[in-house]
């Protein structure tokens, strides 16, 4: 079992392989589809993502006195015909998601980006691992919209390291 804390450098993730279990502290980002899309079609990158975590996550709303509803991973391949450019465009490190990921995505992620599963089906733990949620780009896209969050102890596994080996089938 590996603990990490962001930041993080491709450096720490280099001795993270393929099926390695993970506890991540820190602050990571969740963005879906609509905010991929909108990403690329800027000239000029709404916040620095550079040597950051990506989560694709289906976020519920929060009930009173929490920080996040049920927050479980979505399906990864639905960023797909994303993912190459956004991981040139932002250089980010690292991705969370569910699920296999294409060809051209996986190529595009070696020696670049290590790709996490989160456990599906399990939304409502996660949502215990998250301590603060905030919107920072593309409200109007709602739950789609960019938010900015600081996790403890997030239980992943990777499913790509760095050397491109690993793949969820």
């Amino acid at each position: 079992m590996f603990k990490l804390k962001t930041p993080l450098t491709l450096r720490d993730l280099k001795p993270l392989k393929h099926g390695d279990e993970v506890l991540l502290s820190g602050t990571i980002y969740a963005m879906r589809d609509a905010a991929h899309k909108r990403m690329l079609s800027e000239k000029k990158l709404p916040l620095d993502l550079r040597g950051q975590i990506i989560y694709y996550m289906g976020p519920t709303p929060a009930r009173p006195g929490k920080v996040s509803g049920s927050c479980g991973p979505t399906t990864s391949a639905r960023m797909d015909k994303y993912t190459p450019q956004i991981i040139e465009k932002t250089g980010i490190i690292s991705i969370i998601g569910k699920g296999a990921r294409a060809g051209q995505v996986r190529a595009a992620m070696k020696g670049k980006v290590v790709y996490f599963i989160a456990y599906s089906g399990l939304g409502a733990l996660i949502a215990k691992c998250i301590r603060k949620s905030v919107m920072v780009c593309y409200p109007d896209l709602g739950a789609e919209a960019v938010y900015k969050l600081e996790v403890e102890n997030l239980p992943l596994i990777v499913a790509q390291g760095l050397d491109g080996k690993g793949e969820i089938k």
